[in-house]
């Protein structure tokens, strides 16, 4: 086998490096006809596994590298997500990543009954499908080119991030009742649920603090360590409370949470690696996924994926998300479009990969079940997210996020923050000189930036409405200056 070396490895690699050109060069395409760029991915590695030999086929592969990229997308939303979206939106995310999954899985698995499937089938199919993808919402909702009411945007995020866990123990825990057999207990459900959460909040919290901590004292030779650090800190999220019965997913989201809400040295590099590798590991997932899906199985599933798919987007989900979301105050649009837009993704297609991992009979058709409701799930809400907007009135009012035009690394923590703003024509210092502008002690504008020229700041340039103005600060005196500027730029 040596002797066709490094031949072998060089074809592999040539392959690899086309296939993730390929999905990255259609990601833009894929937008303007409105096709979400996760189901690009995945239907590219459809084709190409539809063209390769049996052998290729590796579930127990498969299931290993989509873990590691689950880790690496959930670990990047956590660092993206302020505390501020947690303390307001926390409740009603917490309460759609558990009992609206749970909910949605029940009424799926009626549905699946009625199709035929037996019950505990069934109830793995719902467990399977039951939550939303963080992969898809994340890169769905930032890729829509639309800005959302903060309410609404926030509490779909969250949701995302939180939810896989609950989905991951429902699966795994019937997936066992399958292999295993005996009577079925909710009592037992219940209590492996709320430990394995129990378990991973608090790993997660400390691995976080630990982190956090660690990346505050320690000093490295080079600024590019950092996110090696940081990457070591999500696989141990991760492995620690899994060898311990705890879900290290959830593990892996607070504690993103926790090191991206403090003061990291290197902090915009930090994020912007954490960024790359959970695009590549969205890329890879959905290829990699898609290799293992038969073209003629996905065809035999088509009439009854179709009803799961329209069932779960149409019936379940929605039921699920009003009855959760009614008790928080949210408005009937508000609730419908956090419902319409819980899109499905790679995370459910991994989860049907355990399954055929265990040995569970009939796994490979509920593998194609769970890939065709995935594909059509995307088409329909997926491909609606900006038709949706308008529908539901949910976009935020305003103009459209600006590109960042300024940029600072700091390989050490600063004692000073640079904050962005656009000026609103409403904004106090509009129209005024920079020269009288009250500004704390230390505060100073930095760089304004109006069209695509960047001006010196003098004490007679006048402030102009949708003028680019980038503010050195110190923490403190941070809600002095926006009470000056208005909104900042990332708000």
């Amino acid at each position: 086998m040596f002797e066709n070396e490094p031949a072998t490895t060089a074809i592999l690699l040539v392959a690899a490096g086309l296939l993730l050109i390929f999905s990255v060069l259609f990601s833009r395409p894929s937008e303007r006809i409105g096709i979400p760029v996760v189901l690009v991915f995945l239907l590219i590695g459809l084709l190409v596994g539809s063209r390769l030999p049996d052998h290729f086929v590796d579930f127990e592969l498969a299931f290993r590298i989509g873990t590691v990229g689950l880790v690496l997308i959930l670990f990047d939303g956590g660092l993206n997500t302020p505390f501020r979206q947690i303390r307001q939106y926390l409740a009603p995310a917490s309460v759609l990543a558990t009992a609206t999954v749970i909910g949605t899985a029940l009424i799926v698995a009626l549905i699946a009954r009625l199709l035929g499937l037996g019950w505990t089938e069934a109830f793995l199919l719902g467990a399977i499908v039951s939550s939303t993808d963080a992969a898809a919402v994340f890169s769905s909702l930032r890729g829509s080119g639309v800005q959302l009411r903060r309410r609404v945007g926030a509490t779909l995020e969250l949701e995302s991030g939180l939810n896989d866990p609950v989905a991951v123990i429902l699966t795994l825990t019937l997936t066992a009742q399958l292999v295993a057999g005996g009577p079925f207990s909710l009592t037992a459900l219940a209590g492996d649920i709320l430990l394995q959460l129990a378990i991973g909040l608090a790993v997660g919290y400390a691995v976080g603090w630990l982190g956090s901590h660690l990346l505050d004292r320690i000093r490295v030779p080079a600024a590019g360590l950092y996110p090696v650090l940081t990457l070591a800190l999500a696989l141990l999220a991760f492995g620690l409370p899994t060898l311990f019965m705890g879900s290290g997913f959830l593990a892996v989201y607070i504690a993103a949470l926790m090191l991206g809400n403090q003061r990291l040295p290197y902090r915009s590099g930090i994020l912007r690696v954490h960024d790359a590798m959970a695009w590549l590991a969205q890329i890879t997932m959905f290829l990699i996924l898609g290799l293992l899906a038969v073209p003629e199985m996905l065809a035999s599933a088509g009439w009854k994926g179709l009803v799961l798919a329209l069932g779960l987007a149409l019936v379940a989900r929605p039921v699920m998300v009003m009855l959760s979301l009614w008790p928080f105050g949210y408005k009937a649009r508000e609730s419908g479009f956090v419902a319409w837009v819980g899109l499905r993704g790679a995370v459910p297609i991994l989860l049907a990969t355990f399954p055929v991992l265990a040995g569970v009979e009939r796994a490979i058709e509920l593998f194609h079940l769970v890939f065709f409701v995935v594909v059509v799930n995307a088409l329909i809400p997926g491909a609606t997210i900006r038709w949706a907007v308008r529908w539901f009135r949910v976009e935020q009012a305003g103009r459209q996020r600006p590109t960042p035009v300024l940029e600072v690394n700091a390989i050490d923590s600063l004692p000073v923050q640079i904050i962005s703003f656009r000026l609103d024509p409403a904004a106090m210092v509009t129209g005024n000189p920079a020269g009288v502008l009250p500004l704390p002690a230390g505060a100073d504008i930095l760089l304004l930036v109006r069209g695509k020229e960047a001006l010196p700041v003098r004490p007679d340039t006048v402030l102009h409405a949708d003028d680019h103005v980038h503010i050195m600060v110190r923490p403190e005196d941070k809600r002095a200056v926006e009470l000056l500027f208005g909104l900042r730029e990332e708000d």
